[in-house]
């Protein structure tokens, strides 16, 4: 993490320690300034990690809206676009934490079309899916190229595992208790069917397979320990953020 960051964070951190953090839109905008102080001689590989229904998707989307309005390319890019096919998924079972954890994404296809493309040394020619998790069947979009000072938005989880730590310049992590987690997917799966029928099964692959994996990932990985910044969404109208220090 450059100077700039650590210093901008720095007076951030003071400041929201101080006062309250205000509105959403204000918390993105100077979360998205602090990005855009960071500098690279390469595209800026951004990880927004964090639990299952933490919000880090639509925290990603929110900060790519105030980038791109200041005129930054941004790449938007999930982890659920780097999906292995089902059956080597579930292949444990299809609540198996160990499964979420181990088997679940292609993080060699990851760093070879998109993270490694776009870090030291890269043509900055990118592809930003290998797998569409709807249909189980491979991808192969044609290539793109990365303006130098492009931002690569990536969210997903496990970003922080040994394997792709060194890739990023920038390690966000959303955090909000796991128990909080569950409630979210809930509500989002009775806000999209307008049914509760499928209450049950969420619950199941929450208390089976999502937060037991998560608990695999801390212990692993320690990812709130190594993020740069750890974002507290726990509220989501008024998040708050901490720097880490390292």
């Amino acid at each position: 993490m450059g100077a700039a960051l650590d210093a901008v964070l720095y007076v951030e951190t003071v400041a929201e320690a101080a006062r309250d953090q205000g509105a959403r839109g204000e918390f993105v905008s100077r979360l998205a300034g602090a990005i855009s102080s960071v500098t690279a001689t390469h595209p800026l590989r951004v990880a927004v990690d964090g639990p299952p229904a933490s919000g880090k998707t639509t925290l990603a989307d929110e900060l790519a809206v105030v980038l791109r309005a200041h005129g930054r390319d941004v790449i938007r890019a999930t982890i659920d676009d780097f999906l292995v096919p089902r059956a080597q998924r579930y292949r444990r079972g299809r609540y198996s934490a160990e499964g979420c954890y181990f088997d679940a994404h292609d993080r060699a296809a990851l760093c070879r079309v998109l993270l490694d493309p776009l870090g030291p040394g890269g043509d900055r020619r990118f592809r930003h899916a290998v797998f569409d998790g709807a249909t189980d069947t491979p991808l192969s979009p044609p290539a793109s190229t990365a303006a130098a000072d492009a931002v690569l938005l990536f969210d997903g989880v496990f970003l922080l595992r040994p394997e792709l730590f060194d890739r990023w310049d920038l390690r966000i992590f959303v955090s909000v208790p796991f128990e909080q987690t569950v409630d979210r997917a809930r509500d989002r799966s009775t806000a999209v069917t307008g049914s509760t029928a499928d209450t049950a099964d969420i619950e199941r692959s929450w208390r089976e397979r999502y937060i037991p994996a998560q608990e695999l990932y801390f212990a692993a990985a320690r990812p709130t320990d190594r993020a740069d910044i750890i974002v507290h969404n726990d509220q989501l109208d008024r998040p708050t953020w901490e720097v880490r220090p390292h």
